[in-house]
Order: C-alpha cells, then structure tokens, then sequence
C-alpha cells in the first residue's frame, strides 16, 4: 500500500489552467500505476487520466483528451496533471491513486486513493 496525498487544487477562471500534484509514500512507488479520477456533486466517480508504472503509456478519459496531462517522476515519488484550457464542467474533487498491477487504467485495480483535492472552475 501506498499513501497518497493530493495538492494544487483551487478556483480558476474558464479557460485556464492548474497542475495537481499526488505525493506518494512507500519504497515501491515505481511499480504502481497511477491515475487521477475525480467526482461532482451527484455524479459518480469518472476515469480521467492513467499512467503505467514505467510512464511509458499513458490513459485519457474523453473528457480530459487533448486538454490534460499526466506524467509522473519516479525517483521523486510524484505524479501530477496538467490541466488545460478548464471549463465549468471541469468542477470536482479530483483523486489520485495507485494500481498495483502496474496498469493505471481500470478502476477496479485501483486500490490506493488520496483524500482529493477541489477543482472550481468559475465561468
């Protein structure tokens, strides 16, 4: 298990841009695949970008297609997103978290989550 903990969240303006940062704790960071999920009100948590635990490969949910980035450094134990061009729509909590199987993509390996950080878009 790893423990992880999310920053970088705030209030932006449409149109603008926000990195978040997941800390994670744990000698065996490299072998985890990472992702960023995040949940609105009412809504249910949505799949919004994954990375292999090499970083070789990366995932994207359809919303976040040609918008976000995900990328990870393993030697500092982080991972981030690169959030571009927000909208409203964009407004959740956003989470990360870790797949031992080295994946990053499946929600149901998925078996490490942060406490999330709030994303407020403004229009």
């Amino acid at each position: 298990q790893v423990q992880l903990v999310e920053s970088g969240g705030g209030l932006v303006q449409a149109g603008g841009s926000l990195r978040l940062s997941c800390a994670a704790s744990g000698r065996s960071f490299s072998i985890y695949g990472m992702g960023w999920f995040r949940q609105a009100p009412g809504k249910e948590r949505e799949f919004v970008a994954g990375i292999m635990s090499t970083g070789r490969i990366t995932y994207y949910g359809d919303s976040a297609k040609g918008r976000f980035t995900i990328s990870r450094e393993n030697a500092k134990n982080m991972v981030y997103l690169e959030m571009n061009s927000l909208q409203p729509e964009d407004t959740a909590v956003y989470y990360c978290a870790a797949d031992p199987t080295g994946w990053g993509r499946e929600i149901s390996r998925f078996t490490s989550w942060g406490q999330g950080t709030q994303v407020t878009i403004s229009s």
